[in-house]
């Protein structure tokens, strides 16, 4: 009989980059609750002031972990730590540590990635790219091992619009060896390519990576980046315009789901034969054909959400107006964000309060402008590979490592990642004496709201009719 997902992990050794990363602690959760692995190594390096083991001990306070820990009190023994940093021409990793890997891993997932688009070209090419091609030179010295997932993007190919699994080394004018003799500039996937061999290999690009449906915890989120920082901009009341065309498609994926299609990449590598000039198998994950959602359709579920999950904490009315043309959002940002911002600081610093918004707006608007060219276009992304491995699961691997975009029902999912929202970004409890406290406040701001706009309106029409009156 074939083994399934669930037992092909057990007692296996796990090594993960990118452990301390949003999808990376949700694949360290899937195998603590999910497998009886034996051992996973995950890699770290220390963050603002906390070593490698502060930083891995806080995990028995993250509500990530707080159901597992319920059930499996010891399961976080399982996870051991390794001090690394990709930024480092040796990975960071000491002599014994990576003996240690060498002789035990079986299974190698690579997570570890600069997500931000403002990073020095130097510094996310470090880590992004020369990191991967020392990454496949220790995975050739595992004497175990089994198979090596990288985890990409599916924007990894963005200047094209209907994006395959498949490489796409024609959009490289020299190799990436070459490249990376020059000036250390390359793709990871072309260094894949390249450097692979005959390593048990396959890369998982999912799109864009949202708070969890069900797993570990419905609507679990723990970051402020792209659309979730939106949706908590928009409930704050702080974000009201922004450069999103909401005719587009936007490629959203929960994390939940990344974590168990990564798994089940992991595991079909194992049973997959590939000849060394044979390039490695790529999966994607996107929302299916039929069940594509709009940004207006995202922003649309986010308004909905303002009156079932309102925040005790608001700055004003929630709304959002969207913009495509780029040159005015400058301007447009100027009179929804910027000129209030100011009379907002000038009220903390009258009661003897730090000024604070001014400068989170100045972060916000640059940020926009980054993504503006990413919200306001749509891609296409073939998932043949991704749907075949899914039909090659039993039932009871399909149920437990869930991964069907075209099931997903949006309007329940955006229910959940709302909630989750509140709790986990806002630290706000969904009590019903939290939630009425939210209700009251956005009540008022509402009304608040419009008297603005009927005053603004009022003196617009008074200007207005001033101006015929002095041409006529």
């Amino acid at each position: 009989m074939e083994c399934g997902i669930q037992d092909f992990y057990k007692d296996k050794v796990v090594f993960l980059t990118g452990a301390t990363g949003f999808l990376g602690k949700v694949i360290i959760a899937k195998l603590l609750r999910a497998t009886d692995v034996k051992r996973i190594y995950a890699m770290a390096r220390p963050k603002r002031n906390l070593d490698i083991q502060a930083r891995f001990q806080a995990w028995q306070e993250d509500p990530l972990f707080e159901v597992l820990l319920k059930s499996k009190p010891l399961a976080l023994q399982r996870v051991s730590t390794i001090a690394g940093d990709c930024i480092e021409h040796d990975l960071g990793i000491s002599i014994k540590d990576r003996q240690l890997l060498a002789s035990e891993v079986q299974i190698f997932i690579h997570g570890a990635a600069t997500v931000r688009f403002n990073e020095p070209l130097s510094v996310a090419l470090s880590i992004n790219t020369r990191a991967t091609k020392l990454m496949l030179q220790l995975a050739k010295e595992m004497k175990h091992l089994e198979a090596f997932l990288h985890i990409s993007t599916a924007f990894s190919n963005c200047v094209i619009q209907n994006i395959k699994e498949k490489f796409y080394p024609d959009h490289l004018d020299y190799s990436s060896e070459q490249i990376l003799q020059i000036s250390n500039l390359a793709l990871a996937e072309d260094v894949i390519l390249r450097e692979a061999g005959t390593l048990p290999l396959c890369i998982f690009r999912p799109s864009i990576i949202i708070a969890a449906h069900k797993e570990p915890q419905i609507g679990w989120i723990d970051n402020l980046y792209g659309p979730m920082a939106i949706l908590f901009g928009v409930a704050k009341g702080v974000l009201r315009i922004a450069t999103i065309d909401v005719k587009t498609d936007v490629s959203l994926v929960p994390v939940d789901y990344c974590a168990n299609l990564a798994l089940a990449c992991a595991w079909q590598t194992t049973k997959d034969e590939r000849k060394e000039k044979e390039a490695p198998t790529i999966y994607q994950l996107a929302p299916s054909e039929g069940n594509k959602i709009t940004n207006g359709e995202f922003i649309n579920h986010a308004l909905d959400g303002r009156m079932r999950f309102p925040l005790t904490k608001m700055i004003w009315y929630p709304f959002l107006h969207c913009i495509t043309t780029m040159w005015l959002y400058p301007l447009a940002a100027f009179f929804y964000h910027t000129l209030p911002a100011y009379f907002f600081d000038l009220a903390l610093w009258l009661q003897g309060r730090k000024p604070r918004l001014v400068k989170i707006y100045q972060k916000v608007h640059r940020t926009l402008m980054i993504l503006g060219p990413f919200s306001c276009r749509s891609w296409e992304f073939e998932t043949n590979n991704t749907d075949r491995l899914r039909n090659q699961l039993s039932a009871e691997d399909r149920k437990l490592y869930y991964f069907d975009m075209a099931s997903l029902d949006w309007t329940e999912y955006f229910q959940s990642a709302l909630g989750g929202m509140r709790v986990f970004l806002g630290k706000e409890p969904l009590t019903p004496e939290s939630v009425a406290k939210g209700l009251k406040l956005i009540k008022r701001l509402k009304l608040f709201h419009h008297i603005l706009q009927y005053g603004l309106c009022s003196v617009a029409a008074i200007a207005l009719w001033f101006l015929l009156k002095l041409v006529v």
